[in-house]
């Protein structure tokens, strides 16, 4: 079993660099165009998929913040938008049962 383990290891890698060229917009790859590392990853089995890996996309910084890129997902508890209207709601809950104390 333990000698099938490179030959997956290969295989699990042209997988991945395949599904992450194909997912990767144009305008983010390096180089050469998006068809001729489709063609390299395929044909050359293990140079290919870490040539793409390591120089056919533009990557982001390791340490980039939410304003790195649009769209990108920002945890709750940094949304300042989210914690504005958490805010809010708690500010017009808080009126409201001031009001229904002072009301009775």
């Amino acid at each position: 079993m333990l000698r099938y383990l490179p030959f997956l290891l290969i295989i699990g890698l042209t997988v991945f660099a395949f599904i992450d060229c194909l997912n990767t917009p144009e305008e983010e790859v390096k180089h050469l165009p998006k068809v001729v590392w489709v063609i390299i990853i395929l044909l050359f089995s293990i140079v290919g998929p870490v040539v793409w890996l390591f120089a056919g996309k533009k990557r982001a910084p390791a340490g980039s913040g939410p304003g790195g890129r649009r769209g990108q997902w920002v945890a709750p508890d940094d949304n300042p938008e989210f914690l504005n209207r958490l805010r809010e709601e708690q500010d017009r809950k808080q009126q409201d049962r001031d009001e229904d104390k002072g009301g009775s």
